[in-house]
């Protein structure tokens, strides 16, 4: 019966769904700005230590 009736139920599962994606992109976001951000700067450094010693 559940499957069958329209709106709410499926409302929810949609919102809850939408919810869930929010906080995965949210929480990768955060990893990438802790441990790339970190990489970006030492690149960076590296970079332009090559190009001063060329």
């Amino acid at each position: 019966m559940d499957s069958s009736s329209p709106g709410k139920n499926n409302t929810e599962d949609t919102r809850q769904e939408k919810r869930e994606q929010k906080q995965r992109k949210k929480k990768e976001r955060i990893k990438q700005h802790g441990k790339g951000l970190g990489q970006i700067y030492k690149d960076a450094v590296e970079k332009r230590k090559r190009e001063k010693g060329e």
